[in-house]
């Protein structure tokens, strides 16, 4: 039986100096019995020696260079040894008890080898945070959404998701997988860079017939935005490049039909950019499709290793409920 003691939690760290001395001692104070790590990505800043200063329980783990979360988690977690990784990022704080709901879901459900917690909002503390929510879905197109966020519309927390269930995908923000599931899927695609990796993960471990579930009785407190904000035209191009490289990757059929209609739907997001006066995100997108285009060979090498499975949530295209359809709520 799996205990607190084989969790080890991994902070990936990259000039975060300020979110370590804001959100470490909630990890530190009701984390007991758990193995903390910082697996710093080549920061410049003084965070390694504020960790060597003031938290010398803490293990680090130095990557020489800084290549995103998903290369430099893949990186890092080679050298950690327990059972139970969870990914945390540097802007979460955690409550009480939150580990001891985690492990108990691990006991109970041995094919369970993927957990996220329930995720609010750090500075709007009634409120389900954007990434991750209460558990992530993706529909027929590949667009992700979540219970309690669809697009930018985000729920009060009024106990509607106050359950343990099987989801499509857990958020990368507080991300807890078997080391073993890890290893069996050969980790993230370090290709991502970052954002959607962990969906591209999920669906990997789905079509392998493995569960993920979210776990209410555990709760943490995202910030949110803090390495790359919502306005950042990069993280418009890594979302759009990365959910079209994971829908081609891991779909199960007609794969042609629904690139094609992603595509124009992608299209449609790109011109409603620039009616916005937002000319730098539609470029994102233009630009995260010629990357596509760009990797599409090495794409299509990997979709012929991934088995698949037909799998998503009910909803065809959350685009056209939410959209044309006005469904705000899951």
């Amino acid at each position: 039986m799996l205990s607190i003691k084989d969790i080890a939690i991994v902070i990936l760290n990259w000039n975060g100096k300020d979110l370590l001395e804001t959100f470490l001692p909630s990890v530190t104070q009701y984390s007991e019995g758990a193995t903390i790590y910082i697996a710093d990505n080549a920061s410049t800043d003084d965070s390694v020696d504020f960790i060597t200063s003031n938290y010398p329980e803490i293990k680090i783990i130095q990557n020489s260079t800084n290549e995103g979360y998903a290369k430099g988690y893949n990186d890092a977690l080679k050298h950690v040894d327990e059972s139970i990784y969870c990914l945390l990022n540097s802007d979460i704080e955690v409550t009480p008890n939150w580990l001891q709901p985690i492990i108990n879901t691990f006991n109970s459900d041995s094919e369970t080898v993927i957990i996220q917690p329930k995720i609010l909002d750090y500075n709007n503390r009634s409120f389900f945070e954007y990434a991750g929510a209460a558990g992530g879905f993706i529909d027929k197109y590949g667009y992700p959404f979540c219970r309690g966020r669809i697009f930018e519309t985000i729920e009060k927390d009024t106990g509607q998701y106050n359950d343990t269930i099987p989801i499509f995908w857990a958020s990368g923000a507080c991300f807890f997988i078997r080391k073993s599931a890890f290893e069996g899927l050969n980790g993230f695609d370090a290709s991502y860079f970052a954002h959607m990796e962990e969906i591209d993960l999920c669906w990997r471990a789905f079509n392998q017939g493995h569960v993920a579930k979210y776990v209410e009785q555990s709760t943490v407190f995202h910030v949110g935005g803090a390495t790359l904000k919502s306005s950042s035209s990069k993280k418009t191009y890594l979302n759009f490049r990365n959910s079209l490289i994971t829908l081609v990757k891991n779909t199960d059929r007609n794969v042609f039909f629904r690139t094609v209609w992603r595509m124009k739907l992608d299209g449609i997001a790109a011109f409603r950019f620039l009616i916005q006066g937002k000319p730098l995100h539609f470029w994102a997108i233009v630009k995260a499709h010629l990357s596509f285009y760009g990797s599409l060979s090495r794409i299509l090498k990997q979709r012929k290793s991934v088995p698949k499975r037909y799998g998503y949530y009910k909803t065809n295209s959350i685009v056209w409920s939410y959209f044309i359809k006005q469904q705000r709520h899951f």
